[in-house]
């Protein structure tokens, strides 16, 4: 494993990037952005051998096939939990086809497909995002929770 050493979500202080941890597994690398992690609990109901909030590392990529960590993954409706796999093992993460944007009651946009996203850390290419809709995250253009809309992620598993 891998983790950056300034606090969790912060930015680098060469510019803008955000914080990641990386975990290195035999066919797959997972990344966690903490700043972008709204709790919505895909992770560690749908693979808790490879996701464990009790553990540390709280994740272990090789605890199962690369394959099932990405398809568990894609379900993270925040995009805090991203993955890479090893060459010659699988392919990136595939853009939804067309792009979907739902609001949600609360005013969170659930954002899906082949996205360039501006914010403080520049314009980023993203395939998942959840973004504020009420103007109060701390973590713009992403939501964070910290306003109106920190309501419970009620419609995660309507989506699959």
């Amino acid at each position: 494993m891998t983790e950056g050493t300034a606090e969790p979500g912060t930015e680098s202080p060469t510019g803008g990037k955000p914080r990641l941890k990386e975990y290195d597994g035999e066919g797959i690398t997972v990344t966690f952005e903490p700043r972008r992690c709204l709790h919505a609990a895909e992770c560690v109901h749908g693979l808790p051998e490879v996701f464990d909030l009790s553990r540390r590392p709280w994740v272990l990529p090789d605890a199962a096939v690369p394959e099932r960590v990405a398809e568990v993954i894609r379900r993270c409706p925040s995009g805090a939990l991203q993955y890479h796999p090893a060459a010659g093992v699988g392919a990136e993460e595939a853009p939804d086809v067309p792009t979907t944007v739902r609001r949600k009651p609360s005013g969170q946009l659930r954002v899906r497909g082949d996205l360039l996203v501006a914010g403080e850390q520049g314009v980023r290419h993203e395939t998942r995002a959840l973004l504020c809709g009420c103007g109060a995250s701390a973590n713009q253009p992403y939501c964070d929770h910290s306003g109106p809309c920190a309501e419970p992620d009620d419609d995660v598993a309507e989506e699959r």
